[in-house]
C-alpha cells in the first residue's frame, strides 16, 4: 500500500474511533438522564409525602427571626431540613437502592438525603458528559465529516490517489 492510502486509512480509523466514543457518550448521557429523572420523581414523591416544596420550609434564619421574641422557651436556631419540614424524619420509608433489586426500610431523612446526594452526583456527571460530547462533536466537525460535503482532507487524498499511475 502506498503512503497516501495508508494515511487515508489511518485518518478514517481515527475518525471512526472518535465517532464511536461520541456515540457511547451520548448513550451514557441518555442512561444518566433516565436515572436523574427517576431520582427527581422520587424526591418529588417524598416532598409530597412530607407536604413540603423546595421553598416552603423556612430557612433557619427566618425561623430564628420569628421566634426571637421568646428565646428562653426554644433554642435560638432550630435546624429545619428543607425536604422533611415538620415531617417525622425518623419515620421508616421503603427505598430501592440504585443498581440493585434490594428494598430497605430506612428513615425518611436518610432516604431523601441519599437521593439528593445521588442527584447532585448525577448532575455533575451529566455536565461532564455534555462537555465531552461537545468536545468530540467539535473534533469530528473540524475534520469535516459532519458536513454535507466531502471533507477537504479526504478529497485531497482521493485526488492524490487518482493521479497516481497504477
Amino acid at each position: 500500500m502506498d503512503e497516501n492510502m495508508k494515511q487515508l486509512q489511518q485518518s478514517l480509523i481515527e475518525l471512526e474511533t472518535e465517532a464511536e466514543h461520541l456515540l457511547l457518550a451520548r448513550h451514557q448521557l441518555v442512561e444518566n438522564d433516565k436515572v436523574r429523572n427517576g431520582n427527581r420523581e422520587a424526591l418529588t414523591a417524598l416532598r409530597k409525602r412530607a407536604r413540603t416544596t423546595k421553598t416552603s420550609v423556612p430557612s433557619p434564619f427566618e425561623s430564628m427571626m420569628k421566634n426571637i421574641g421568646n428565646p428562653a422557651s426554644r433554642p435560638l436556631v432550630k435546624e429545619v431540613c428543607a425536604t422533611c419540614g415538620n415531617h417525622d424524619s425518623n419515620e421508616q420509608t421503603w427505598m430501592m437502592f440504585p443498581g440493585t433489586d434490594v428494598f430497605a426500610k430506612i428513615p425518611f431523612h436518610a432516604a431523601h438525603t441519599i437521593l439528593e446526594t445521588d442527584q447532585a452526583r448525577l448532575d455533575h456527571e451529566a455536565q461532564k458528559l455534555q462537555s465531552y460530547v461537545k468536545e468530540k462533536s467539535f473534533f469530528i466537525s473540524e475534520k469535516g465529516v459532519l458536513a454535507d460535503k466531502i471533507s477537504p482532507g479526504v478529497l485531497r487524498s482521493l485526488v492524490a490517489l487518482k493521479d497516481k499511475p497504477w
